[in-house]
């Protein structure tokens, strides 16, 4: 995976260049499962088994890869405890905070608006 460099350039975060950093963080960030477990944290520390329990439906192997994307972005701060067996917790960061308020707008803009978008899909499929 070849990673953009950020040098200060405001074209790094135009997310209509194809080569902007901006877009790689966005398609990265973006995807069902990053938002899922961002809003599943909250302000909560969980466990991985915990979160897998609570984001139905991913699966062991996308939930792994997804934590590991949100840390290196730093949204997600992993801590292991030193005991036996070993106990890692998952919890947002400053940053994953405020994307959360993002997503928690979209997930309110989902609720208020299902209805419409349902009746627009059973049109539109008709």
């Amino acid at each position: 995976m070849v990673t953009k460099q950020y040098t200060g350039s405001p074209d790094e975060a135009d997310l209509r260049r194809a080569d902007s950093l901006g877009r790689e963080i966005f398609s990265d960030i973006a995807n069902k499962w990053a938002l899922l477990i961002i809003e599943t944290l909250g302000d909560h520390t969980l466990r991985f088994g915990e979160l897998r329990d609570r984001v139905e439906g991913i699966s062991h192997k996308m939930l792994t890869q997804n934590l590991r994307m949100l840390e290196r972005y730093g949204l997600v701060e992993r801590t292991v405890h030193p005991v036996v067996p070993p106990r890692v917790e998952y919890t947002l960061t400053e940053p994953g905070q405020a994307l959360r308020v993002t997503i928690d707008g979209l997930c309110d803009w989902t609720h208020r608006h299902i209805g419409h978008i349902e009746a627009s899909r059973q049109r539109f499929d008709a």
